[in-house]
């Protein structure tokens, strides 16, 4: 079911039911944590992805007008520096997480009889600190571009 529905995420032309399938694939993925016996990361999956992330990336779809910005030539004539600083971003990430490896080495954690929130929270906390707040300003950099093309003209 997660691999059809996501096959369906990328091949809709409407973005709403692009998103909507979506949604259909964090739960299909929510369902597989159950069935892991992860019950605490299929709670999560629902409440942050399906819920709190699905309504903002809805919330950024309705905000920019896909079918005015797909008129207007600006969007179509920068592609190039689009793509050139897509890829100087992706090499920025490269070089900070190679300096990071350094800077913050793993540990090997020892977890007696820990709960499932508390392993999540040690790891998240701990080793893949620095990925968390990566992925976070990831988000931060999506939004204030969304709201960057909704700006209206003077």
């Amino acid at each position: 079911m997660a691999m059809g529905s996501a096959l369906l995420c990328i091949t809709r032309r409407n973005p709403v039911v692009c998103a909507l399938w979506l949604v259909v694939t964090l739960f299909a993925l929510a369902a597989m944590y159950v069935m892991l016996d992860a019950q605490f990361i299929a709670a999560l999956q629902v409440l942050v992805y399906a819920g709190a992330i699905m309504v903002l990336f809805l919330f950024v779809i309705m905000l920019v007008n896909i079918e005015k910005a797909q008129k207007e030539e600006q969007f179509n004539k920068q592609w190039l520096a689009g793509l050139a600083a897509a890829i100087a971003l992706g090499l920025l990430f490269v070089f900070i997480y190679a300096k990071g490896r350094g800077l913050f080495p793993d540990r090997a954690i020892q977890m007696p009889e820990q709960s499932n929130t508390q392993q999540v929270a040690v790891l998240l906390y701990g080793s893949y600190m620095f990925a968390f707040e990566i992925a976070s300003l990831l988000l931060l950099v999506a939004i204030i571009g969304a709201v960057v093309m909704a700006k209206k003209r003077i």
